[in-house]
């Protein structure tokens, strides 16, 4: 029979304590060493421990980092987490009293949300750099193919050329506006609980913002009831990374639909195709199904950390700790593999220019210019220049010859409509309907002709730069905040 008296009961042992205690080991215990450190600093800097006994403290935790094997340690109960482990082994070593100093003027609120801003903060930079890189890649491609054209296809029908550097600075300045929103995210993960206690902070005279400095945030969070009940720095960041591939799965089955056979406008390398096992003829681009597949996972699991905190209580719960935490730590796995292998894919993609030229002619995607020309040259309004381009369109497809082949259904469309013959004659209609003289001409701001590309691409590197120098001073200021906590930690250990 078991014991009902005793805490903690196995069943709650094995599905509840044990889980959070390998998660402690595997992720936390880092970022309790440095509060512990931290903590202990500050209460010796302010006076409420006396520096004597802040030294037996900072050795003994040094004795215990160096005696205790996290990595042997299985969960047995004797202690509930692995934060009541640490307190035991400072117990054995310094007796009680001196051992329980170390958590004068905190809780296990403010720690626990302290630990977990320092670990997703960690994983937010990675994150964000993958990302920042992925758009480098990007850019460079899009430079790379700036004046290959291809299809661009609305409503899953061809449309207009453009250029396949055109649409990639599409996706860039998606990308770049979703890593400004991870940037964003981030700074909320910049300020530290450290302080609030319990819920109200202490009538012990802690500095806040020592302890924000040693543990590398920018600042304390103000409101010490905020520090222990808003979860909006895990909703937000997931929220944030999960447009990241939201977005990023639109271009993924954009590269699916390219690289059909029927279509066939996007060729991946054979380093990125695998055989069928029965049919030898088949190219399967199977890494655009993973990429599919991992990416919408990932906004899942972005999505199932978010929804875990719907109409919780807005306080310290353990809704939003470390469970769901771990569980988030799913979706950066996933976030990474995706940002990797599009960032090997992409570039190593290429335009097949027969298709995209079959597929033109087939689908006249020049007519719009050869409408708009109408209405500049021949003083046509663009109902009346749309109707003949209409009608051009319609005889040369039902011929199955290519747009530039109609210069005779063309004229006499012209004159149908407008009772009169047209002035263009056959080397201005050849232009008119020409890709590059649709491009070209399309050289407005954000356009796909040249000149506009270069500008844009120019902007990208600014903007992406700037975001990656953010990232960078958030970097410095954690490995400085590292570099000052040691020092201090240290200047204990001789008391």
């Amino acid at each position: 029979m078991t014991d009902t008296t005793k805490f903690p009961d196995p069943a709650y042992r094995d599905t509840v304590l044990t889980p959070l205690f390998d998660a402690a080991k595997h992720y936390y215990a880092p970022s309790v060493r440095a509060i512990n450190r931290a903590h202990l600093v500050m209460l010796a800097e302010e006076g409420i421990l006396a520096r004597d006994v802040a030294g037996k403290i900072a050795r003994a935790l040094v004795d215990i980092d160096a005696g205790v094997d996290l990595s042997t340690l299985e969960y047995i109960g004797e202690y509930e987490d692995y934060f009541f482990l640490v307190e035991a082994e400072l117990k054995r070593r310094l007796g009680p009293d001196v051992a329980g100093a170390l958590h004068t003027a905190r809780s296990r609120n403010d720690m626990d949300h302290t630990v977990f801003k320092m670990v997703l903060r960690e994983k937010a930079k990675g994150l964000l750099t993958q990302t920042m890189d992925l758009a480098l890649a990007l850019v460079a491609t899009a430079r790379r193919e700036r004046d290959t054209p291809i299809v661009a296809y609305t409503h899953g029908q061809p449309a207009q050329p453009t250029t396949y550097g055109h649409y990639l600075a599409a996706v860039i300045e998606v990308l770049i506006r979703d890593g400004q929103r991870l940037c964003d995210a981030r700074e909320v993960l910049d300020h530290c609980p450290m302080g609030a206690a319990a819920i109200t902070t202490s009538g012990f005279a802690v500095n806040r913002h020592r302890m924000a400095d040693l543990l590398g945030f920018s600042a304390p969070l103000r409101n010490s009831y905020g520090c222990i009940a808003s979860v909006d720095y895990v909703t937000g960041l997931y929220s944030a990374i999960k447009l990241v591939f939201l977005h990023l799965g639109r271009v993924i089955q954009d590269m699916q639909f390219w690289s059909a056979f029927e279509v066939g406008q996007l060729y991946v390398p054979n380093s990125m195709v695998q055989i069928s096992s029965i049919m030898p003829q088949k190219r399967n681009p199977v890494p655009i199904e993973h990429l599919r597949h991992l990416a919408s996972m990932t906004v899942g699991r972005c999505d199932a950390v978010v929804n875990t905190m719907h109409n919780t209580p807005f306080t310290d719960m353990n809704d939003s700790e470390g469970e769901v935490q771990v569980a988030g730590y799913a979706a950066f796995a996933s976030a990474e593999r995706v940002l990797t292998l599009m960032r090997a894919l992409i570039p190593a993609c290429s335009i097949r220019a027969d298709r995209v030229a079959a597929n033109m002619d087939a689908a006249c995607v020049t007519v719009t210019e050869l409408a708009d020309t109408l209405v500049r040259d021949e003083g046509l309004s663009f109902r009346q220049a749309h109707e003949v381009a209409a009608e051009t369109a319609r005889d040369v497809i039902a011929r199955g010859v290519p747009l530039a082949q109609g210069f005779a259904p063309f004229t006499a469309a012209f004159t149908a409509q407008l009772g009169r013959a047209t002035g263009m004659d056959a080397a201005g209609f050849a232009d008119a309907v020409s890709v590059q003289g649709f491009i070209a001409r399309r050289d407005r701001f954000g356009g796909p002709a040249p000149a506009a590309l270069d500008e844009a691409f120019l902007q990208y590197e600014y903007e992406l730069a700037e975001c990656c120098q953010i990232g960078r001073l958030g970097h410095e200021r954690v490995t400085n905040a590292q570099t000052a906590l040691d020092a201090a930690f240290n200047a204990l250990l001789k008391e």
